[in-house]
């Protein structure tokens, strides 16, 4: 029998993404891929899913579902959202299993805008370009292209029952930490003073921010050799100063080329911290070498890689519902007979 998620109610921004569509850039094709890759990494690693398995992306509009037919064994994590079973409260961060008539519902907490809700096997949506992630824009990938929305059937793969835990996953945990970034490659297109103010004030997300780009408010960061580039291409994390001198953060959904200077790129050990941000949210920015860089990001793998030791027993409340559902003897015995 097929195994189905049915989506119940989703919010704006609901979608399906796996690692991105990687090798198109060339032709003008988006990644697209997870906001916060690290979040979208720890789901597969729980579920010991391949890395590029598809899954759930959830906004701040939040989530709900249920398994249609068969249980399902999934895991979320990502932002401090409201996770709930049956109205029951779960951790943040937890592998379960699903039971048809059972509902899974997400809602946005106090921290973080994205959180990812991953199926053993992952969902096997159809492949376009070799990727399951969804572009909105161009309407390529996911479900139909499109956002979630109530009575939409997801096909997941087959998949073990894997027993129930809580995650704990510290790289997850909100940090004040500032944003770390490599300079360049147009950096030289300002002048010390503007470096000094982007590295050293505090800038705030705007309401203009969403999977393509994140624009920030703070001071301005003027140009010193003009705001006009032969355009080339764009890496995730990039930062483009554009005329009105405001920093603006290229995210998973950016455009595969730009004629803006880039003032630097946030590394990507940071990039799924950044996106977990809100409008109106302050931060500060930090410059690191490559070296910085690329020991942060082995660092963060190193880490995710520890998720199944990490995994931690999750006892469920015993409740009458939970109790009536459950088979709990496999005979009787009559205490009169000989």
């Amino acid at each position: 029998m097929a195994r189905t998620l049915r989506i119940l109610g989703a919010g704006p921004g609901a979608t399906i993404q796996d690692a991105g569509r990687i090798g198109y850039m060339r032709y003008g094709v988006t990644p697209a891929g997870p906001m916060d890759p690290a979040a979208f990494a720890t789901v597969a690693a729980a579920l010991e899913n391949e890395p590029h398995a598809a899954a759930i992306e959830i906004s701040v509009g939040g989530l709900s579902v249920d398994a249609e037919d068969e249980p399902l064994c999934v895991a979320f994590a990502g932002g401090v959202f409201d996770w709930r079973r049956n109205g029951e409260a779960l951790p943040v961060a937890a592998r379960i299993r699903l039971a048809p008539g059972e509902t899974l519902t997400a809602r946005a907490g106090a921290i973080g805008a994205w959180a990812y809700l991953g199926v053993v096997g992952g969902f096997e949506t159809p492949l376009r370009l070799g990727s399951r992630s969804t572009h909105l824009r161009s309407q390529i990938g996911g479900f139909e292209g499109r956002m979630l929305g109530a009575g939409d059937a997801l096909p997941c793969a087959a998949g073990a029952l894997l027993t129930e835990a809580a995650l704990d996953a510290p790289w997850l945990a909100a940090s004040m930490a500032p944003f770390r970034v490599l300079p360049g490659p147009q950096d030289d297109y300002f002048a010390a003073e503007a470096l000094d103010a982007f590295f050293g004030e505090v800038f705030t997300l705007t309401p203009r921010a969403d999977r393509m780009a994140y624009a920030f408010s703070g001071p301005p960061i003027d140009h010193a050799r003009g705001y006009n580039i032969v355009s080339d291409g764009v890496a995730l994390g990039a930062i483009q100063i554009a005329g009105d001198r405001a920093p603006l953060i290229l995210m998973a959904d950016r455009q595969p080329t730009g004629g803006y200077p880039k003032l630097g790129h946030v590394i990507g050990a940071d990039i799924g911290r950044l996106a977990q941000l809100r409008p109106g949210e302050r931060c500060r920015f930090k410059a690191v070498s490559l070296d910085e860089a690329l020991a942060a990001q082995a660092a963060l793998q190193a880490q995710i890689l520890t998720t199944a030791q990490r995994l931690q027993p999750l006892v469920r409340r015993a409740t009458t519902e939970a109790l009536l559902r459950a088979n709990l003897i496999d005979g009787a015995t009559d205490a009169l007979a000989d």
